[in-house]
């Protein structure tokens, strides 16, 4: 118990950052700049690459729920970082292969423009593609899913004192997955422009086995939770007992409903309080009069008879859908600026200095800005704001959420702007059917870049923290893949939003050549559904209720936390 004592806090967080911003470093990287290896390596077609990569990361987040089951369910935190992160290895080394060996890939386009002149990739080495992707797809989601988890258990978020360092975490987590970022779209990017993909993977998999050792390394120092058993089956047996005990009245007094008060609980250490909302699912808890408590939960079985507890994670989880329904829209937005913005810049004058910025660098600018945003936020921000407030994290959840959903929307909005801007460029000077650079600068796309990367900084950090923060003990991880499973479906709906705005309007999108498809239109037409989306969300935000929970200290006395928050 000694050793326990000594583990946590942010000695062990150290070993966390670390391993996020080498895993991120590799991992937004290559995603900032598949669509070159897709079109320039793989001779796709623009379409076919951008729907490639959204595909790819949408997967990617979806994956997620299977890494938060099998940390909750089977393996600890811990286990499931190394375990998912050596598929993502493996990845990698499969990618460097394939861009190392001529056979492997398709022969060089002979024309100028992808699609035009080139021989089209056969079965085998699209099918190596894929599992490389996919393996990397599959590891990245695990990675995700339980290391900010595993970090943010170094602290206990029951505890009002340590309420403020666990929300301190995730700002921090966010600064050093910034750090990765900034190496990997600048130095990886640089190589794989200038010296080869072959190099840039292979970068990419030593920072992955880098990664492997670090997160490793910092065992002896870790919390480690101790998986409890599958979370969806405990929802499953709320929804099931509730219908079984349908016709059994409701008791006035909640103590009269089935609750288990001692350390042996199946949620360690922690009670959640009852709400109103949803009131069907208490009669899960309901505790027939012909036995006591304890005979009924035996006799029973956990399909008849389930406790408050595990009435109110279930509430949780359903209170939480709405908002991961009014988020989506922002990882649709951020798809575009990670596959057209892109693709904007490399038509446009890249030099800085002397020096020729490579196309999928162009983010560095938003995320420069984030290296200097997210410690003034946290050392400046929070503080005052706290003062103000007398909130821990300066303000709520859904507060910081919704600030960034703002954001999202007039970034959209420049983006539209800035396009305008090109497109009349190349008209001007009759460069619309040109290939060369339009005498035009890249730093325009920062604009839009910088007031997304802000919105980044307070939506995606908000989700996170306030799905790891509103989750119960037993289904932190899983919630946290819940919070990434937005932005996977971002992704999927950046897909079809693409498609049917090509056939909505004729062909914006359709044609190969930016100057002449009408992408400012594409980011207006999502600005406009951005703010039609924050309206459904200040519903959702509105309507959700934070939870109440108890938790047992030494010696089974209880201590009543109140960590209702509501917006």
């Amino acid at each position: 118990m000694g050793n326990e004592a000594k583990r946590g806090g942010n000695k062990a967080a150290i070993f966390v950052y670390v391993t996020e911003g080498l895993e991120n470093m590799a991992f937004v990287s290559m995603t900032l700049s598949l669509v070159t290896y897709f079109s320039g390596y793989m001779n796709f077609s623009l379409t076919k690459s951008v729907t490639t990569l959204t595909n790819f990361m949408g997967t990617t987040f979806l994956l997620t729920l299977v890494g938060g089951f099998i940390s909750e369910t089977y393996l600890s935190r811990f286990k499931t970082c190394l375990l998912f992160a050596s598929f993502e290895l493996m990845g990698y080394c499969l990618l460097t292969a394939q861009a190392h060996f001529p056979h492997l890939r398709p022969a060089p386009c002979k024309g100028a423009v992808a699609g035009s002149e080139c021989e089209a990739a056969e079965r085998g080495q699209e099918a190596i593609l894929y599992v490389g992707i996919y393996l990397i797809a599959v590891g990245a989601s695990g990675v995700k899913v339980a290391l900010p988890a595993l970090g943010a258990d170094q602290f206990d978020d029951r505890d009002p004192g340590e309420a403020a360092k666990v929300s301190s975490f995730f700002n921090w987590f966010m600064f050093s997955l910034t750090i990765g970022s900034i190496v990997g779209v600048t130095l990886i990017a640089w190589l794989n422009t200038e010296v080869g993909w072959d190099w840039a993977f292979v970068v990419c998999s030593i920072a992955l086995l880098a990664a492997i050792v670090i997160v490793f390394s910092g065992k002896s120092f870790y919390r480690n939770n101790v998986p409890i058993g599958s979370p969806l089956l405990r929802l499953l047996q709320v929804f099931v007992a509730s219908i079984r005990n349908r016709k059994l009245p409701l008791p006035e007094n909640v103590n009269e409903l089935h609750e288990i008060r001692d350390k042996e609980a199946a949620i360690p250490y922690e009670i959640l309080e009852k709400t109103d909302q949803f009131r069907f699912l208490d009669r899960a808890a309901i505790i027939r009069k012909d036995t006591s408590a304890s005979m009924s939960a035996n006799q029973q079985g956990p399909w008849r008879l389930c406790t408050v507890t595990q009435v109110e994670e279930t509430k949780i989880l359903i209170r939480m859908l709405p908002i991961i329904l009014s988020t989506i829209f922002m990882a649709t937005c951020m798809a575009q600026l990670q596959t057209f913005s892109i693709q904007q810049s490399i038509t446009m004058d890249c030099h800085f200095l002397g020096f020729k910025i490579p196309g999928p660098s162009v983010p560095v600018i938003p995320l420069l800005f984030m290296f200097f945003f997210i410690p003034f936020y946290e050392r400046v921000f929070v503080p005052l704001a706290r003062k103000i407030t007398g909130i821990p994290t300066g303000i709520r959840h859904l507060q910081r959420i919704g600030i960034g959903l703002v954001l999202t929307a007039a970034s959209m909005a420049i983006a539209g702007v800035v396009e305008t801007c090109r497109k009349n460029v190349a008209i001007k000077h009759d460069m619309v059917d040109s290939l060369e650079p339009l005498p035009m600068s890249v730093f325009w796309l920062g604009f839009q870049f910088c007031v997304f990367g802000m919105g980044d900084i307070f939506t995606l950090v908000g989700l996170l923290e306030f799905f790891y923060a509103e989750s119960s003990a037993g289904m932190k991880s899983l919630s946290t893949a819940i919070a990434w499973c937005s932005i996977a479906f971002g992704y999927f709906t950046s897909t079809v939003v693409v498609q049917v705005v090509n056939k909505a309007s004729g062909g914006w999108l359709a044609s190969n050549n930016l100057n002449r498809d009408n992408l400012n239109y594409f980011y207006w037409l999502l600005s406009v559904l951005s703010v039609l989306n924050f309206g459904f969300y200040l519903v959702c935000a509105s309507w959700y209720r934070y939870k109440n929970v108890e938790v047992f200290q030494n010696n089974a006395m209880e201590e009543k936390v109140d960590i209702a928050r509501g917006i």
